[in-house]
């Protein structure tokens, strides 16, 4: 029986996924072409291959008590000096990101964190201070939004790349009054 990595995530819609993996490549991280612009639900996790069936079952069950939910990114932030990250902000879905990944979390997925689980969007990770100072100040404008209608299951290659393997969506219906992707209500800046 052999083992494998995987993740769970939330995708950053286009064309917002694509411009914000440019520029996580642009700032010289060397991850940027091999994980997809995300919202992270369970980080890298080593699976024995045997228990992938009953996982994909589980997080079927998590979807199917899901509904659909507003993500708000704006403006950027940082884990330093904990740790080398520069990211874009959820300022609305944070909340829900957060119970849906306990639930992720549970059953065969079961696992504890090194970190308090933080909802963002990596846009830079250990580079040089200064290419975290400048992801930090570029993207200080940036925003967008969308209508999250479920998440995915990914595993890493043995290239080291990361790739969906199955998507899982929301039963329920898009919430009313969605935002136009990329326009957020001026509330939304606090």
């Amino acid at each position: 029986m052999g083992t494998c990595t995987i993740g769970v995530s939330i995708a950053v819609p286009e064309p917002y996924g694509s411009l914000l993996q440019r520029r996580r490549a642009g700032f010289g991280d060397p991850q940027a072409w091999r994980i997809p612009t995300h919202v992270t639900l369970l980080p890298p996790t080593e699976v024995g291959t045997e228990a992938l069936s009953g996982i994909e079952a589980h997080l079927a069950g998590v979807a199917a008590i899901g509904r659909v939910f507003e993500i708000w990114l704006d403006g950027t932030d940082t884990f330093r000096p904990l740790s080398p990250v520069v990211f874009v902000r959820l300022v609305r879905g944070a909340e829900e990101c957060r119970r849906l990944q306990e639930r992720v979390r549970s059953g065969p997925l079961r696992r504890d964190l090194a970190f308090p689980y933080h909802p963002h969007v990596t846009i830079a990770h250990g580079v040089p201070d200064d290419a975290l100072d400048q992801a930090h100040a570029e993207l200080a404008r940036f925003r967008a939004a969308w209508a999250t209608p479920g998440f995915a299951l990914y595993q890493q290659g043995a290239d080291g790349v990361w790739r969906q393997i199955r998507e899982y969506r929301f039963p329920a219906p898009a919430l009313p009054h969605q935002p136009e992707a990329g326009q957020l209500p001026t509330s939304a800046r606090g």
